[in-house]
This record gives structure tokens, sequence and C-alpha cells, in this order.
């Protein structure tokens, strides 16, 4: 089977929504908190913007007629390397809620499923969707990262 990952995703907003207040709230949260990429872009001569959060991935936000809607938990998954960097990330997160409102957040319990424990929280800021912020950890021996880059 050939390797795939992920590449990118597109997010459509009601028409008026990607104002440069709109973007510069997206700069302090995905480029602050998450470290991400946030860039304006022509699409099919269309304004849009990318958010980057690695080389070679991206999340196209775009204006549409018809716009995402996601009322429940559809999330994408973001895995991190240590349950340090989560919690610090859920941190981070916290505080930014304490100034914006607008930032909600879902913090779980640790899910045991042995030989594996997930730590986790949901994050949502102005984006239709949650962030997954994750760690998968294993208990005892087992194997050492699995992605390969080229």
């Amino acid at each position: 089977m050939p390797t795939m990952r992920f590449n990118h995703m597109e997010m459509t907003f009601p028409k008026g929504t990607i104002t440069d207040d709109f973007y510069a709230d997206l700069e302090s949260f995905y480029g602050g908190l998450f470290g991400w990429g946030v860039k304006k872009t022509k699409v099919l001569k269309l304004d849009a913007t990318l958010l980057l959060p690695d080389d070679g991935q991206f999340i196209l936000l775009a204006e549409a007629d018809k716009h995402m809607s996601s009322p429940g938990l559809d999330h994408l998954g973001l895995l991190m390397e240590t349950r340090e960097e989560v919690d610090e990330m859920l941190d981070r997160c916290q505080r930014f809620q304490e100034k914006d409102d607008r930032c909600q957040i879902h913090n779980f319990k640790d899910l045991v499923t042995p030989p594996l424990v997930t730590r986790a929280f949901y994050v949502k800021y102005l984006l239709p969707i949650w962030f997954d912020v994750q760690v998968i950890e294993r208990e005892g021996p087992g194997p050492a990262k699995r992605w390969t880059y080229a």
C-alpha cells in the first residue's frame, strides 16, 4: 500500500466572515498558541486564508454561499510528542480563553486502552471544527516513532 499522509483540509465560512479582525484573531490563536503560519492567499481568484501547521500541510479557509457547519464534536486530531506538551498547550489555551470566551475547551480524563494511554483535550476557536490535541503513550516497551519523511 502506498504511503499517505494528511495534506490539507478546506473549511468554508459565510461570506463576510474573514475580515481583517477575524484574520488578526486567527494569527493570535493559531499563530501565537499553535505556532502555525497564517497567510492571506488567492484561490481561484477568491480571497482566502491558509493556516500552515507544517511543511506541506495546510488548512484553507474560504468564504462560500454554502458553508461548513459542524454542530457536534467533529474534530481534526493533532498529535504531540509528550504529555507535558499536551498539558502546556491546554494551559496556554485556558489562559487564552480567560481573555476571549469564543475559545471553547473540553478537557478529557485519560483514555486507557492497554497498552495505550491517550491524554487529550479538544479546543475550538473561530473555526467550525474542534482540534483534538493529544499524546498517545505506550505502557511498557513498544515501537519507536513510526513516521518517516524523506
